[in-house]
């Protein structure tokens, strides 16, 4: 009897010890949680991609220069480069729509980021080539002579720096909307230990992705400006090449979610079935509206999700009758999907302001630097675009703060796991917000004092003033980062229905692009209004002249009134209920009655689409 005992309970170890979240191997095959997954596999992700040799590298070791290189080596001008660097990272948020779009419909996460990894590394082969190649870039600017007159670069060196940047940006599109989101993959809603880990992943996502951003902001800077863009560029690109290696090299620990059709083609479903059932009456009780059985949704790896009373409009779609076309019907879920997905653009909007302070740190905040005594030595000039790395700093420093100091104490008067809520955390960083450009505003009002008081008023005249003023402002937005980007990138990902997961990642992507062409709006609009009826202008190629002191107080009241806005708008959000536990009694009902342990032990077909 006692080995018969132990024979009958042997299986029942097997169930327990894989995943039930329905991640699979490559091959579509159901994984031991015991042998994937987890930090063990995020190990790779993050190292590979948040760490030092991959973000820091790439996108922020040109980021953090490109207004100098446009300014210095291509001979722009100030608002016309930083309105270029504001389109091209506005390109580099915006392009993981696609990725997004294509993981969840096709390739899956996993394959997506190699191939676009692939057109990142192309991307970067050719700008190592455009800062490299003599006949590819401008003579340099005669000493003493204004940018004005500097020789301007031809259209096909232009054409091909261009081109590599773009490139760089379709790369990114497949890779930031899907990396963040496999490594949330790595952990298993519906196991305790590990959901808990989850909820510090993001945190930490995002501090290996700013740790790594220091070798950039600092390293990567001084060799691009002191030593040679050549190797400036150059570095990055094998750091990239190896990072590919490394995460390649964690294949067999990964955990896979199977694609599950297009997200956007089901959202479109359900607002085009509501439209043409606009008319249509919408039955009392929600039981009578069309949906799947949970065996259904069960054996294929799927979350059904219940009926909720927001948007009640769109459950015309979910509302039976004679037509039984998937434009004309749509499930209970699948309608419930498109509402998750729907309240979050309100949020997504009031996003989109803040998000254009990326662009201040990288743009107007580095040419002031221009301006200031950079000395730290008889030697040694500190590069302006180094002092990003405060705000890499400062985030570190306060993510590790936040997550090992404050989230564990005020949980225990919140109850709360996360300490606060998301939005809570997002509020906070844009009221920090407004203060970095209040301090902003003042410190360029000093900057421009000593400029008047020493007559120094002339483009490239340097101020007696340290460059280290500006200190305030870059350490405020990194902590005001800590709030705003951290919150924005878990919120969009965890209120995401399952299916849609890379596609809540890309609304992350989106407002940070969609903010850098409003901050290329902003700058232009402003520029120009201000310099009518004979004015000089807030935003001129002479900084010494021109008041983004009236610019950046212009922008932290706009900034006011936005976070009024997301006050309303976050009053009356709902967030999405826990599902996982609820999820796992249906599984241990259906299994039962339906013999779902040995499916699942056994299935190694793709999850099907049930719309």
């Amino acid at each position: 009897m006692a080995a018969a005992t132990a024979e009958e309970k042997a299986p029942a170890r097997l169930e327990e010890d894989y995943t039930q979240d329905g991640t699979v191997d490559l091959k579509g095959r159901p994984v031991l949680r015991s042998k994937t997954g987890k930090w063990k596999a995020c190990s790779f992700i993050v190292f590979s991609q948040g760490g030092m040799v991959y973000y820091s590298q790439q996108y922020y070791g040109i980021a953090s220069n490109l207004v100098q290189y446009l300014t210095e080596k291509l001979h722009e001008g100030i608002v016309n480069s930083s309105n270029n660097v504001s389109n091209w990272v506005g390109s580099v948020w915006m392009t993981p729509l696609a990725g997004a779009y294509i993981a969840d419909a096709y390739l899956g996460r996993y394959w997506t980021f190699v191939i676009a990894s692939a057109i990142y590394l192309l991307g970067m082969v050719l700008i190592t080539l455009a800062v490299s190649v003599r006949a590819l870039r401008p003579p340099p600017c005669p000493v003493g002579v204004d940018d004005a007159n500097c020789p301007r670069a031809t259209k096909l060196q232009l054409d091909i720096f261009f081109l590599a940047l773009y490139t760089i940006a379709v790369g990114t599109g497949g890779t930031k909307p899907n990396i963040s989101t496999m490594g949330a993959d790595q952990f298993d809603d519906f196991e305790p230990k590990e959901r808990h880990h989850k909820l510090s992943f993001f945190n930490w996502w995002m501090f290996s992705i700013f740790f790594g951003t220091l070798f950039s902001n600092t390293f990567l800077v001084y060799i691009q400006e002191k030593v040679s863009w050549t190797i400036g560029y150059g570095l990055p690109t094998i750091g990239l090449a190896v990072s590919i290696l490394v995460f390649l090299f964690g294949t067999p620990l990964y955990r896979h979610k199977l694609p599950s059709g297009s997200p956007i083609t089901r959202i479109l479903q359900v607002y085009v079935a509501a439209l043409r059932k606009w008319k249509v009456h919408i039955p009392g009780d929600p039981k009578e509206l069309h949906e799947l059985s949970i065996e259904e949704y069960v054996s294929n790896g799927r979350t059904r999700i219940d009926h909720s009373p927001s948007f009640s409009f769109l459950d015309k779609a979910a509302t039976r009758t004679d037509q039984t076309s998937p434009w004309m019907l749509c499930t209970v879920t699948q309608v419930e999907e498109t509402k998750q997905m729907t309240k979050m653009v309100p949020i997504l909007i009031t996003t989109l302001l803040p998000s254009t302070m990326l662009i201040q740190a990288t743009t107007l905040f580095i040419k002031q630097g221009n301006t200031l005594n950079r000395s730290m030595g008889p030697d040694f000039d500190i590069p302006p675009a180094c002092l990003t790395s405060f705000i890499t700093i400062f985030m570190l420093i306060s993510i590790v703060i936040y997550d090992r100091v404050f989230v564990p104490v005020i949980r225990r008067y919140t109850k709360n796991p996360r300490g606060i809520t998301l939005l809570q955390r997002l509020g906070i960083g844009l009221v920090i917000h407004i203060i970095v450009l209040i301090t902003a505003s003042f410190v360029e009002r000093k900057r421009l004092s000593v400029a008047r008081e020493h007559n120094l008023l002339r483009q490239h005249d340097q101020l007696p003033l340290t460059i280290f003023i500006l200190l305030p402002q870059f350490a405020l937005t990194g902590i005001a980062d800590n709030f705003v980007e951290v919150a924005k990138l878990e919120f969009f990902y965890d209120q995401a229905p399952e299916g849609m997961k890379s596609m809540g990642t890309s609304y992350f992507t989106t407002s940070l692009g969609i903010g850098s062409f409003l901050a290329t709006f902003l700058l232009t609009t402003v520029a120009n209004l201000t310099k009518r009826n004979g004015h000089k202008g807030w935003v001129l190629n002479n900084l010494n002249v021109s008041h983004l002191d009236y610019y950046y107080a212009f922008m932290a009241g706009l900034s006011f009134i936005n976070l009024l806005c997301f006050l309303v708008v976050a009053k009356f959000f709902v967030y999405n209920d826990d599902v996982a536990q609820k999820k796992t009694g249906l599984e241990m009902n259906t299994a039962s009655s339906q013999g779902y342990s040995n499916n699942r032990i056994s299935q190694n077909t793709p999850h099907l689409d049930l719309n």
